[in-house]
């Protein structure tokens, strides 16, 4: 993307200063996950997704945390732009030493290459690889902070479920929602939408959907998702 911004309907996200800029993923994550009265964002980058989840939850308060400087900048420059500057607090603090608060809600989308060639840019190591927050680690992070109704939504590509289910299991929680995601119908799952929780659901939600139709224009089911937040 070359804008150095992108512009939503209620707010506007300038990533100039972030490594991950505005994507599908962060855009697919603010939409689909399930907010409540506090919500975390971890890894927040540029405040994207807690400016979708305040958007959203009316009378929620977020927090946003992320290792990087720069990062935390952004989000808290955005943030400081936006209608909902009162209700989102930004910290830069990693997730291992984060102990405030318990949160109905947590979101993050997290880095996700465990066995793969480092980009040379030290801050997309840290947005996009597990170096820094390994998954048990954000699952242990995530049993200490999310309350015991409470609900756990990541984006990740299809080729990191296997790995992130089994973490899943080994810390004790439950998959609630799943929500397979294809660009076209005709192409594999590109990515997954994933959430848990910390006790088993009487059914597990479970979707197949694609971002656009085969003739490529938006599909229904995405502009429905988005409908509130993206200028069409």
């Amino acid at each position: 993307m070359s804008n150095s911004f992108f512009r939503f309907k209620q707010f506007s996200v300038e990533h100039s200063k972030c490594a991950m800029k505005v994507g599908t993923d962060g855009v697919l994550l603010g939409a689909w996950a399930n907010g409540g009265a506090k919500i975390l964002d971890i890894g927040t980058g540029s405040g994207l997704i807690a400016l979708f989840m305040a958007q959203k939850n009316a009378d929620s308060r977020i927090v946003a945390i992320d290792i990087d400087s720069d990062a935390v900048l952004q989000a808290r420059i955005n943030i400081e732009n936006s209608k909902f500057k009162d209700r989102i607090t930004v910290h830069q603090i990693a997730l291992q030493k984060f102990y405030i608060g318990s949160y109905n809600s947590i979101v993050c989308n997290p880095p996700f290459f465990v066995n793969s060639l480092k980009n040379m840019d030290r801050k997309k190591v840290l947005a996009r690889h597990t170096d820094s927050l390994s998954y048990r680690e954000l699952f242990n992070g995530v049993k200490r902070l999310l309350d015991d109704t409470g609900e756990f939504s990541v984006v990740l590509p299809s080729s990191c479920r296997s790995d992130f289910d089994t973490e899943a299991v080994i810390c004790g929680f439950f998959p609630s929602r799943i929500c397979a995601i294809k660009t076209v119908s005709y192409k594999p799952i590109s990515r997954y939408l994933l959430a848990y929780k910390k006790y088993p659901v009487n059914k597990i939600d479970e979707s197949v959907e694609c971002i656009n139709n085969d003739d490529m224009s938006r599909s229904d089911w995405y502009k429905l998702l988005t409908d509130d937040f993206y200028l069409f």
